[in-house]
């Protein structure tokens, strides 16, 4: 028997939906492990260390973003999480997101978007865990904002920021380019690596977040500016301009 290529965590009180994420992902050539609460999931999580959690926003006995938050500062602080949600609890996963989800997946999902967005994130985070064998990158400054690539840190006048992995990856990405207009499709292939399949909040959600973080005034941003209809951008002048209010 094969060694499988990744260990993966599934976490939804309905075993349809557990058994079913399990065929697919057995099918890939990866383990997979369930459970249908809170605090089983927390043991398996401990014992197994997986490599990526699939995890249901509603959970019986502990709220699923309650679970995320836990997991993260656990076992769990830098494995990728996706959340499961149905189209009604968009509210519920900008928060999740906020709490140190990666991506989501809207139920009822398609084989092959959930297979994608999987291996897409295991393949993600195994890539920052490798030692890198170019030069390093350097500290990147713009006014008082100082972003470390290699030491995976960035700080605001000196004060470490707590970014999550996904803000780290998606502030890099925009400032390695500055003054460089990015569309939204491109970016989420860029720190994603899989196809939004139209579908963005993700980005959104964690643009917003990064901002809450790194700029002075969030409502009025000096570094990461939206082009309306586009994409992003991020200015290495920190100046604000009026298509970003």
């Amino acid at each position: 028997m094969s060694k499988p290529i990744g260990t993966v965590l599934v976490v939804d009180d309905e075993r349809e939906i557990t058994e079913l994420i399990g065929l697919f992902l057995t099918k890939e050539g990866f383990a997979v492990h369930a459970a249908d609460n809170g605090q089983e999931a927390l043991r398996i999580a401990e014992a197994l260390d997986p490599d990526l959690v699939i995890l249901d926003v509603s959970l019986g006995d502990m709220d699923g973003i309650a679970l995320c938050k836990t997991l993260r500062g656990g076992s769990c602080a830098d494995v990728p999480i996706l959340f499961l949600s149905c189209k009604s609890e968009d509210a519920d996963i900008v928060l999740g997101l906020s709490e140190g989800g990666d991506d989501y997946i809207t139920k009822p999902f398609s084989p092959r978007q959930l297979v994608a967005r999987v291996h897409a994130h295991i393949r993600r985070s195994r890539q920052r865990e490798r030692p890198q064998a170019e030069e390093p990158a350097g500290i990147l400054t713009y006014g008082g904002l100082e972003i470390d690539p290699d030491g995976f840190e960035v700080r605001r006048d000196g004060e470490l920021l707590p970014l999550s992995a996904k803000e780290f990856e998606l502030l890099c990405v925009l400032a390695r380019q500055p003054n460089r207009i990015f569309a939204m499709n491109e970016l989420y292939r860029l720190v994603w690596h899989t196809d939004s399949m139209g579908d963005t909040r993700t980005l959104m959600v964690h643009i917003s977040n990064l901002r809450k973080k790194i700029e002075p005034d969030p409502s009025r941003p000096v570094y990461i500016h939206t082009v309306r209809g586009f994409g992003y951008r991020f200015l290495a002048e920190c100046q604000s301009l009026d298509e970003a209010r």
